[in-house]
């Protein structure tokens, strides 16, 4: 016999063997001859019903189920759709209210939709001001699809807050939680009225991403604006806005008012007014119809690594001052400079920009304050300011220079700073309206990835280093020079833009 066939042989002998074993084995476990299926006609099949199995583990995740059906249950009464309307001259090009445009295709008319929740039951309701923002007429509808014509009772842009009030029976207002105790991962549910008419009291879940988000470049935002958000990925799109954020214990802990996207709807990034804010703000919508402000009458901004190094702080944390563009400014009375951090404010912790707006713009006008500032090497002082009503922002805005000038511009580089300056000509000064004080030095360049990168800008003013004036290149190079590599200096800067030159400190580590 060839090895070939002994091979096959030995194949065959295997095959026959596992089959005689799957006979015995099927014998043990008395393995059926036919399909169960095949032994019952389908007209005798069983088919009462059973119940599904708990399967281990999931007790908690039905608990949690339960929980948000309660939640959700407990708070819909209390959430309004509301519809703002208005007529149009026929000129509008494309305005819209909360992203509803219009629904009637003459230009003469608008509707609006957005959301809203009850506070109290004789009628009082907040939601967003974007959302009634020139409105003529306010409707609230129920959840009982009862609807009232609204009242403004008050506004408020820098906080994107209002105040409606209606005339009805049987109103469940909301409860309302602690913002401030809320935590991120914390489990929560945004309810609202998404997309129109036919997503009316849609509830979605998600979770607090973070805390504290501010610098949003959103629709209406402005100097004055208070931006302190909660992030939540809890699905919120345009009609959803002035709707509450609920936690699990069914407490409205923000008012849904943002969302980061491209698109205008949904990808995550979610954005509510905490609670704790709004308080403040409706109490006094509900008692003066409009909102005092307090103001050191400064301009600030967040702290930079490069800040907090400068001023020998161990963390990064408090909020920077800017600049101090109004001369009778109460913070410039009592002492504080351009430059100083802002630790805290009658022994309350500032960390950042949108506590220091709380603090101070939710106090009365005439108030004295202690103000903790740190200053350069870990200089530490402590002031009394007496606050001024804040009327109007001072203004913000650049000027600039044509851009095929920026281009064709060189200048001296300075290899410490990064960056190519040139002397401020005399017609640029003269638009800017400058006075001889104000002459400094122009960026013409900047390095990408260099020690100014990010910091200074194609025609910002240098005017200052380190309280120095610099006049010309050479005062800035023996500034620089003096300084050497590595170290941090303060520059005085006037931005240029399209309006009124903004002046800001600006803390550059020099490169090597």
């Amino acid at each position: 016999m060839s090895a070939r066939s002994l091979n096959w042989l030995k194949f065959g002998s295997l095959v026959a063997l596992a089959f005689a074993l799957g006979l015995f084995f099927a014998g043990l476990v008395d393995a059926p001859t036919s399909s169960s299926a095949q032994q019952t006609p389908a007209r005798h099949a069983d088919l009462t019903p059973v119940s599904a199995p708990v399967l281990q583990g999931t007790g908690t995740l039905i608990a949690m189920s339960e929980g948000f059906a309660d939640v959700a249950a407990a708070v819909k009464p209390s959430v309004v759709l509301i519809q703002a309307q208005r007529n149009v001259n026929a000129t509008s090009s494309g305005s819209r209210l909360d992203g509803f445009f219009d629904r009637d295709p003459s230009p003469r008319f608008q509707e609006g939709r957005g959301s809203g929740f009850i506070v109290s039951r004789d009628g009082l309701i907040l939601t967003n001001n974007h959302v009634i923002d020139g409105a003529e007429r306010v409707i609230v509808q129920l959840t009982d699809r009862r609807e009232f014509t609204a009242e403004i009772i008050g506004a408020d842009a820098s906080t994107d807050l209002a105040v409606l009030k209606i005339e009805a029976d049987d109103l469940i207002p909301a409860a309302l939680g602690n913002s401030d105790e809320t935590r991120v991962g914390e489990w929560v549910l945004a309810i609202g009225n998404p997309l129109g008419e036919t997503l009316t009291f849609t509830v979605t879940s998600g979770i607090v991403s973070a805390k504290g988000r501010g610098r949003l470049n959103l629709p209406g935002y402005s100097q004055t604006s208070i931006q302190d958000f909660i992030q939540t990925d809890a699905a919120i799109n345009p009609g959803n806005s002035g709707g509450p954020l609920v936690n699990l214990k069914g407490e409205v802990i923000g008012i849904n008012s943002a969302i980061a996207s491209e698109t205008g709807y949904n990808v995550g990034y979610g954005f509510a007014i905490p609670i704790n804010l709004v308080r403040n703000v409706m109490t006094q919508l509900i008692e003066n119809g409009r909102v005092r402000r307090a103001a050191l009458m400064v301009s600030i901004s967040p702290v930079t690594p490069v800040d907090a190094e400068y001023a020998g702080l161990d963390e990064i944390r408090g909020v920077m001052i800017r600049n101090i563009p109004d001369p009778g400014s109460p913070a410039l009375e009592a002492g504080i400079r351009p430059g100083d951090i802002v630790l805290s404010i009658e022994g309350k912790d500032v960390n950042y920009v949108a506590e220091l707006q709380q603090e101070i713009g939710f106090r009365k006008p005439g108030e004295v304050v202690e103000v903790e500032l740190a200053r350069k090497g870990g200089e530490r002082t402590t002031v009394k300011v007496t606050l001024a009503e804040l009327d109007t922002a001072p203004q913000v805005a650049q000027i600039d220079a044509p851009e095929d000038e920026q281009m064709d511009r060189s200048g001296t580089v300075m290899d410490l700073l990064g960056a190519t300056v040139e002397p401020l000509p005399q017609r640029d000064a003269d638009r800017l309206g400058l006075d001889e004080a104000d002459r400094g030095l122009v960026v013409v360049d900047v390095r990408p990835g260099g020690p100014s990168w990010e910091r200074l800008g194609r025609t910002d003013i240098i005017t200052a280093v380190e309280g120095r004036p610099v006049r010309t290149q050479g005062d800035l190079r023996s500034a620089l020079d003096e300084a050497g590599p590595g170290t941090i200096l303060s520059f005085d800067v006037i931005g240029t833009g399209t309006g009124s030159p903004m002046r800001r400190i600006v803390r550059i580590r020099l490169g090597d």
